[in-house]
């Protein structure tokens, strides 16, 4: 039987420990990151996600050096972006880097696209809001007319035009999967059913409904262009992770992060839409909890989503590494053997 899959994520931010005020060195924090990856490939993770930001307080500005480390590293666990910006590179060189990774990690690559965010990237790469849409669909199509054939003919707006072009190395993949990463937008779904594509959605920052209205409107334009309703691949993430015996333990160890999350988004003016942890753990995809509280919580958003993939945080920020490891080993003991004989899932890419 195909099961649910379980993927931990970092975007790498680099900022003092809420418990130390200590701020690690990049090349420690990065070491940490590839740390992380090993110990979910020990603990039965599926796969391991590095998000690509290019602004304080992230250094996730090159995920396929950091995921050709993990890959060096590990064996078996599935390499994912999160989100890899394709508003923001040249298509070829992007085919380029992750090509060379797939090869690299025994064929263990999966992507997850998205047109990007923040407003540094208008400063380093000329892209704005006006148009990173029409630059992440162009560097989409492209992207995937390289991934496709070895003789790509090809013109556009954003990058000058390829005659017969051939992009080496070609992956170890017949064909890698491509996921659409979407928090909001329609067009990424209808891009992502257009092509046969799965969609993964952010699913972090409000309550669930905007994000399952998306997912059915991404339902809604699969079978619009002709795909088999069963075909269409979902995954989702989650706001915030920890797992405790109980709801009360877990609530007071993960305070001090959701403290410290809040003073962060109210200082740099982000949306403010849970205002306590009570209402956080009530009201957002956060799995905070007992091991049968994240269970259930679970199943009601699969209700909602129909999801078969699902990331956590990889990211121990507010409590302590011990704790961190606790929640990891509680998750993979005693919640995701039961979601996985629920939820079914298909094959990733590293299996």
């Amino acid at each position: 039987m195909l099961r649910m899959k379980f993927l931990l994520l970092t975007l790498i931010a680099h900022q003092p420990d809420p418990l130390t005020g200590i701020k690690k060195s990049p090349a420690e924090r990065l070491r940490e990151v590839v740390d992380a990856a090993v110990t979910a490939e020990e603990l039965g993770f599926d796969g391991f996600a590095v998000g690509e930001r290019h602004e304080d307080p992230f250094i996730s500005s090159s995920p396929p050096v950091v995921l050709s480390h993990i890959a060096a590293r590990t064996s078996r666990i599935g390499l994912f972006t999160a989100v890899t910006t394709l508003s923001l590179l040249d298509p070829v060189r992007a085919f380029e880097d992750y090509s060379t990774l797939d090869n690299l990690s025994g064929g263990r690559l999966e992507l997850i696209i998205g047109k990007g965010n923040g407003a540094a990237q208008a400063e380093l790469f000329r892209v704005t809001t006006e148009d990173q849409w029409d630059r992440n669909r162009e560097g989409y199509e492209l992207f995937r007319a390289l991934w496709d054939s070895e003789d790509v003919t090809w013109s556009g707006r954003f990058r000058p035009p390829l005659a017969h072009a051939k992009a080496l190395p070609r992956p170890l993949q017949k064909r890698i999967r491509i996921w659409h990463g979407s928090a909001t937008s329609r067009d990424s779904v209808d891009l992502a059913a257009r092509h046969g594509d799965p969609v993964f959605s952010a699913n972090v920052t409000y309550p669930i409904e905007p994000y399952a209205e998306l997912v059915r409107h991404y339902r809604q334009r699969w079978e619009f262009y002709g795909h088999r309703p069963e075909d269409a691949l979902v995954g989702a993430g989650t706001a915030g992770f920890h797992v405790a015996p109980t709801t009360q333990q877990a609530i007071a160890e993960y305070r001090l992060t959701f403290d410290t999350r809040l003073a962060f988004a109210r200082r740099t003016g982000l949306p403010v839409v849970f205002d306590s942890i009570e209402d956080f753990v009530q009201r957002s995809s956060a799995l905070i909890g007992s091991p049968q509280q994240v269970i259930d919580k679970v199943g009601r958003y699969h209700e909602q989503l129909g999801h078969e993939v699902m990331h956590l945080s990889a990211d121990a920020d507010g409590v302590t590494a011990v704790q961190m490891r606790r929640s990891l080993e509680l998750f993979s003991s005693d919640v995701a053997p039961v979601l996985r004989e629920t939820i079914p899932s298909r094959p990733l890419a590293a299996a």
